[in-house]
């Protein structure tokens, strides 16, 4: 089973609730920039695409808020790098 991606704003993360346990991404919100910080999978699915779909879902919501990503942690920047109909919401270029 596996949920809908929410934003958890009171822990400052998106969520997705699977079988195996929570998929999360950290953010730091300042200034109508949301900086992405860190994201977790559970180990037993690793490599399953349960991350990206938990950074579409938080994209997808930053975008409908009118807000721009800082894509601090690794896996953002590398989903972002691959899908660039998201560079629109970058705070600053790729680089």
């Amino acid at each position: 089973m596996m949920t809908e991606v929410r934003n958890n704003e009171d822990e400052t993360r998106y969520e997705l609730e699977t079988d195996a346990g929570l998929a999360l991404a950290a953010y730091a919100p300042k200034n109508g920039i949301v900086s992405f910080t860190h994201t977790e999978v559970p180990q037993a699915l690793e490599g399953q695409g349960i991350g990206s779909r938990l950074i579409k879902g938080a994209l997808d919501d930053v975008r409908s808020r009118g807000l721009k990503v800082r894509p601090l942690c690794s896996f953002v920047r590398s989903y972002m790098e691959r899908h660039p109909e998201t560079h629109d919401l970058l705070a600053e270029p790729l680089g």
